[in-house]
C-alpha cells in the first residue's frame, strides 16, 4: 500500500480565540490533501475528459479529533484509499506530527458528470485513475 503525504502549517486563519485549530478547518485540511493527491497522479477534482466535465461531490465526511493543533504548528496529512468503488472513492486521512496522530478521518467522493444545467450524474471512475487509486488502497479495503 502506498500513501500520499502533504505537509501543512497551522495559519492564524485556522485557529479559534484560544489559538487552537477550529474543528471546521479539518475538512479543509483533508480536502486540500485530496486535491494535492489527485494532482500528484495527474488528475484534478475539476477536469474535462473527452468533453465530459467531471467533478467529485462529497457524500460523506467523518473526523475524530485526538489532540489539538495550535497556531504555527507544522503537521502532515497522510492520504490513503479505504475503498475504491466503480463510481466512488473513500479516502482515509491521518493528521500527524512527529509520528503522533492528531486526527483521523474519512471522506467519500463520487465521480460525477457535471452537466450544463447544473445537475450531476454519477459515472464510473476513469480506468486509468481507478488503477492509480488501487495502489493506495489499504489492506482490508478494496474495490
Amino acid at each position: 500500500m502506498a500513501e500520499f503525504v502533504m505537509q501543512r502549517r497551522v495559519e492564524f486563519v485556522d485557529t479559534d480565540m484560544g489559538g487552537i485549530v477550529h474543528f471546521s478547518r479539518y475538512p479543509i485540511f483533508m480536502e486540500t490533501a485530496e486535491h494535492c493527491f489527485l494532482e500528484s497522479l495527474g488528475w484534478s477534482v475539476n477536469c474535462v475528459i473527452d468533453g465530459c466535465h467531471i467533478g467529485w461531490p462529497r457524500v460523506s465526511f467523518q473526523c475524530d479529533y485526538l489532540r489539538p493543533l495550535r497556531f504555527g504548528q507544522t503537521f502532515e496529512v497522510v492520504v490513503t484509499v479505504l475503498r475504491r468503488g466503480s463510481k466512488s472513492v473513500t479516502y482515509g486521512f491521518v493528521l500527524r506530527e512527529g509520528g503522533e496522530d492528531l486526527a483521523k478521518g474519512s471522506m467519500t467522493s463520487v465521480c460525477c458528470h457535471l452537466l450544463p444545467d447544473q445537475s450531476v450524474r454519477s459515472l464510473e471512475i476513469p480506468e486509468k485513475l481507478a488503477a492509480q487509486l488501487d495502489t493506495f488502497v489499504v489492506e482490508g479495503g478494496g474495490s
